[in-house]
């Protein structure tokens, strides 16, 4: 365990109040984080005494660069800092990368060094697989990454597509007609779509069939030119799918393949996102991602749930037969 003493002379005269927060209740977290640390304040100068001072001045030199490069601090931001700091990644380039602003001007950012990789093997590659559980950004980021492409004129078309086999459910014996059926399995790209633009421009684009919203069935015998292609839960295609799919691929197109391995519905248990990374390992162009529980972005027992899932997935494996 670190014990020293080490004082941060903190730039100018704006930042301090971002860093300590209202009535100093970002100071109060970091304290929180490291209870073997005393942080005192005068003027411009932090000192921290005790354990840990070290990664403590590491959370507060992130965090002045991140004030530095304008993004406000609030106490969910500085909680995943903290965690990216224990971790020895840094934060300010992380939390601070812009994919693009909605329609409410709100900025669309990786809030994780996981998904900034994600984020960056998709501006660098051709098709891109993300593998990770729910709550990892995986289809929100592709949808973004797909609407920055189409603004920089990069691609003149979104495909947003999904298998429509779901919790064991059979579109066949859903009720109604046929859109009224895959609704319900394409609302959460629906979804994305509508956060990131306002209702009426996405409502444009989905007419005038630049973006296109669909059940994988319907990319049979197609070929996707100058397109941004989203797979979500690719998990639920057969492996004879999976190969369909991957071959619509034309000229001036991008692929992104989503899912997660452990939420397998393929009846006979097939899964065609199984395998494919030993197969297709080595192609220029093509790159994988994993995300895991500290890539969640959601309620912080979200996090704490799929960790213990993992750790009892682990605990089966090594348990002999």
């Amino acid at each position: 365990m670190e014990e020293s003493t080490v004082t941060l002379s903190v730039p100018g005269n704006d930042l301090m109040p971002g860093l300590v927060g209202q009535r100093d209740e970002l100071l109060r977290q970091v304290e929180g984080a490291f209870p073997g640390a005393a942080i005192n304040v005068r003027g411009n100068e932090i000192t921290i005494d005790g354990d840990n001072a070290e990664t403590v001045r590491r959370v507060f030199d992130e965090m002045v660069l991140m004030l530095e490069r304008g993004l406000s601090i609030d106490s969910l931001t500085l909680e995943r800092a903290i965690d990216m700091v224990r971790a020895d990644e840094s934060p300010s380039e992380v939390l601070t990368t812009e994919i693009l602003r909605t329609a409410r001007n709100k900025p669309v950012r990786p809030r994780s060094a996981g998904q900034k990789r994600y984020v960056e093997a998709v501006a660098d590659g051709i098709v891109t697989f993300a593998i990770g559980p729910a709550g990892t950004g995986k289809s929100w980021l592709a949808v973004a990454m797909a609407i920055r492409a189409m603004k920089a004129d990069l691609v003149d078309r979104i495909v947003l597509t999904r298998p429509l086999v779901e919790a064991g459910e059979r579109v066949g014996f859903l009720p109604g007609d046929l859109m009224a059926k895959v609704d319900p399995y394409l609302r959460p790209l629906y979804d994305a779509l509508f956060d990131m633009l306002d209702a009426e421009h996405a409502q444009r684009l989905l007419d005038r069939g630049q973006v296109e919203v669909a059940p994988l069935a319907f990319m049979r015998g197609r070929t996707l030119n100058n397109s941004f292609i989203i797979l979500d839960e690719a998990q639920n295609t057969t492996p004879e799918q999976m190969k369909m799919f991957l071959t619509r691929v034309g000229f001036g197109s991008r692929v992104v393949v989503t899912g997660d391995i452990s939420q397998v519905d393929v009846p006979d248990g097939r899964s065609g996102l199984e395998g494919l990374e030993s197969m297709l390992t080595g192609i220029n162009g093509l790159s994988f991602v994993r995300l895991g529980a500290r890539d969640v972005v959601r309620h912080r027992i979200v996090q704490d749930i799929v960790e213990a899932y993992d750790r009892a997935d682990s605990r089966s494996v090594d348990r002999p037969s």
